[in-house]
């Protein structure tokens, strides 16, 4: 019986032999190659790359807004070789005025670092008449003018990227500093007229234009109230007296900012705007601007 096993055992020992080894050469049909593999690993990588660079935000960063500004009251003087005119305009005055404005402001940057502009034209005239006592004589005078500012900064950015919306309590603090460019021409006509038995009359006019630059130095900055609700301030000063006996200009803004979609403010904010300025002539000229208002603009964030 011993030797009927042994002789069993020897007998199927080469066909066990053969069935691990078809087992060893056979892979299984679920198991990928190793260049499937490869090539899934390579996919992966791919996309996970594509992921990481779509969450990575662009340093570049850009505004436009369109903005009108509506002076409540509008003072000044106009001075051509001596001779002045007194301005003294309400919104209404103003309007009435009107020939023409412009409104724009931009802003880009990369980073931190950046550039902004703000550019402003606008022209209008203003006419007046007075009666000396006793309607003996009447003084007419006719000031018509146009005023071009146009600003170009660097800014350096502190606290979050401006944004229309944003977690409340979120700030930016921005310096900047560079040069505003104010162009200014100006014509005064001025009559004097005696209503007498001679109706005497006396007419005199004259005109002023100068384009001139002036350093500029500012800050503005902005909080938010609630993720669509923003206050906002700027203020900057230019000139020193560098370009005349009297150059200053400067801007004092205020107001809020609310966000309609998720890349537009709509801006209301109370603005004052000066300048000032007088060549070193004898006799001199020159004029003096000073506006108060409400400004209303639409922002939009790249």
């Amino acid at each position: 019986m011993t030797t009927t096993f042994v002789r069993v055992l020897v007998t199927r020992i080469p066909l066990l032999s053969v069935a691990v080894g078809g087992l060893l050469l056979v892979q299984p049909s679920g198991r990928a190659e190793p260049a499937e593999i490869e090539s899934l690993e390579a996919e992966t990588l791919e996309l996970e790359t594509l992921e990481a660079e779509a969450a990575t935000p662009s340093p570049w960063r850009s505004t436009v807004e369109l903005y009108g500004f509506a002076p409540l009251r509008t003072t000044g003087t106009t001075r051509v070789r001596g001779f002045e005119a007194d301005v003294d305009l309400d919104l209404g005055d103003v309007l009435s005025a009107l020939d023409w404005a412009t409104y724009v402001r931009g802003s880009v940057e990369r980073d931190r670092w950046g550039l902004l502009t703000d550019l402003s034209y606008v022209r209008l005239g203003a006419s007046g008449a007075r009666t000396g006592p006793g309607d003996r004589l009447t003084g007419k005078a006719e000031v018509s003018s146009s005023l071009g500012i146009y600003d170009l900064a660097v800014r350096y950015r502190f606290g979050e990227p401006e944004a229309a919306v944003a977690e409340k309590g979120s700030f930016s603090l921005i310096p900047y500093a560079g040069v505003r460019v104010i162009a200014a021409d100006l014509d005064v006509d001025a009559q004097v007229q005696g209503t007498g038995p001679l109706g005497v009359m006396f007419e005199r006019e004259g005109s002023f234009g100068r384009t001139w630059a002036q350093p500029l130095v500012g800050l503005q900055g902005s909080v938010f109230l609630t993720p669509r609700l923003r206050a906002f301030a700027r203020a900057d000063i230019g000139g020193f007296g560098l370009s005349g006996d009297q150059d200053l200009s400067g801007n004092a803004q205020v107001g809020v900012g609310y966000a309609i979609g998720n890349n537009t403010n709509l801006n209301l904010s109370w603005r004052y705007l000066g300048v000032k300025y007088r060549n070193d002539r004898n006799p001199s000229s020159g004029f003096s601007n000073y506006q108060n208002g409400i400004e209303l603009g639409l922002k939009f964030f790249f």
